[in-house]
């Protein structure tokens, strides 16, 4: 071992940076995110550094080196293009016993800034100790891919509840199994959703009690058009979770390859022509019964799995026999065919609206022109106008409606409405941008389907309302 690997706290700790050109920036905004109290010195700076120090961010010295700028330090980083200043500050460093990295100057210097893989308070480092950088940023690249962002909270969770993990169980092995129940069971699933009051009174119950085997659940994912590289960095985590997977026709060799090795794979797929309702009976049975066992099973389906491609009645029926899910979206073929093919789907010259449409339906399904599901992009502040014309287009005055504000993201909220109570619900919620606006019966599911962020307003629509009659 050439470096011993050492993190370091620098909370409220000086580190001074020589230099201020954009190499020196990047440092700054690392230091700055360890809560180091940063100091810079140069005889110039670039506008972003200048721009941190008129903000307070740092203390900024505008002028030659001068070793005295050390005296406070607890750390130093040499960042300038000029290699016999940053060997006087190395020396300079050496003098007083302080640690020097000297950017891209692994002789000159004492310590190495690592690739960095964040999920604070869990924090992964790759050294190379400065001889291959680059293969350690691809390391990095590659740990990024199996480290999920929950994971960061699930530790800061882990910490606050130290305490009491110790003392309800003191035994070692107990305690081990614990922390494998906290990775593998419902804590985490919770803090994926953006669920923390549900994650840590999971974790308070569980304390209560024997340490629970881990509880079933089933990921509904999608795996895109065909092109293993389009698989999204979920979907791939949920097939290196899997016990199960349930695996349509559509799904490509390449997409199950990168599946766990010991997973079981079971081909459900539907035959063109053939019994589809007997199938789909199957996959609702095998779905309950798998998780029922306590096994992760991921329901894996071409394209998205919530535009035709029956995701919605699976999760009708998960949640009907009480089975948890969540549901991971895919590239749906629409937008990859059009990628490929270099169509663009929209233009603002030639196409201002989308339609999705699917020549299958229920034997039994109306064949008036019903069923339409509406979703506009960048429309709140034109909401009320919009909600006029689509009355005065024919549209129902109670059609559920939904505005989804951050989508995907921590913070996302969902506000359930009608088509006339949509704009007032808007501003009582103070609904802002980024947020899409979906009209059509299906926006009635939300009261009973959502499972990540918050969901209001969720009384618009009765416990049972005839929408979800008819489309269960």
């Amino acid at each position: 071992m050439q470096h011993f690997p050492l993190f370091t706290d620098l909370h409220d700790r000086t580190v001074l940076v020589v230099g201020a050109g954009v190499v020196a920036d990047r440092k700054i905004g690392l230091l700055l995110s360890a809560g180091a109290r940063v100091v810079v010195g140069a005889h110039a700076a670039h506008p972003q550094v200048q721009a941190r120090a008129r903000a307070g961010q740092i203390i900024l010295k505008l002028a030659l080196f001068d070793p005295a700028w050390l005296d406070e330090a607890w750390l130093v980083i040499a960042a300038t293009s000029d290699r016999a200043l940053n060997q006087r500050v190395a020396q300079a460093a050496q003098a007083r016993r302080l640690f020097c990295n000297v950017v891209d100057d692994a002789e000159l210097s004492s310590a190495q800034v690592p690739a960095i893989v964040d999920r604070a308070p869990l924090t992964v480092a790759i050294s190379s100790g400065g001889s291959a950088p680059v293969i350690a940023r691809r390391l990095r690249e590659r740990i990024e891919t199996l480290m999920e962002p929950a994971l960061g909270p699930l530790a800061a969770l882990a910490r606050r509840k130290r305490l009491a993990i110790r003392q309800a169980r003191p035994q070692l092995h107990a305690r081990r199994a614990f922390y494998d129940w906290l990775m593998d069971g419902p804590v985490l699933d919770a803090l994926r959703r953006q669920r923390p009051d549900e994650a840590a009174a999971r974790l308070d119950a569980a304390l209560a009690h024997e340490t629970p085997a881990p509880a079933g659940k089933v990921l509904l994912v999608g795996a895109g058009p065909g092109d293993p590289g389009l698989l999204t960095l979920r979907g791939l985590r949920a097939l290196n979770e899997a016990d199960v997977i349930l695996a349509d026709r559509l799904v490509s060799p390449e997409i199950l390859a990168l599946a766990r090795r010991d997973a079981q794979i079971i081909d459900v797929g539907k035959a063109i022509g053939g019994p589809h309702d007997s199938t789909q009976a199957r996959i609702h049975a095998l779905m309950v019964s798998h998780a029922r066992q306590g096994r992760c099973v991921v329901r894996l389906k071409g394209g998205d799995p919530l535009v035709f491609g029956r995701g919605g009645e699976e999760l009708q029926h998960l949640k009907r026999h009480g089975v948890p899910y969540e549901v991971v979206p895919g590239i749906t073929a629409a937008l990859a065919c059009g990628a490929y093919a270099g169509i663009p789907l929209t233009h603002r010259d030639h196409a201002q609206s989308l339609t999705l449409a699917t020549a299958h339906r229920r034997a039994d399904a109306d064949a008036a022109p019903t069923g339409q599901t509406r979703v506009y992009y960048m429309g709140i502040g034109r909401l009320p106008g919009l909600c006029r014309q689509l009355l005065d287009d024919g549209v129902a005055a109670d059609t559920p409606c939904a505005l989804i504000e951050n989508g995907s993201r921590p913070n996302q909220r969902t506000v359930l409405a009608t088509l006339t109570t949509l704009p007032s619900a808007a501003v009582r919620h103070q609904v802002s941008s980024p947020a899409l606006i979906l009209v059509g019966e299906v926006a009635a599911l939300g009261a009973d389907l959502a499972w990540f962020g918050q969901t209001l307003d969720a009384q618009a629509f009765s416990p049972e309302p005839a929408y979800l009659h008819a489309l269960a």
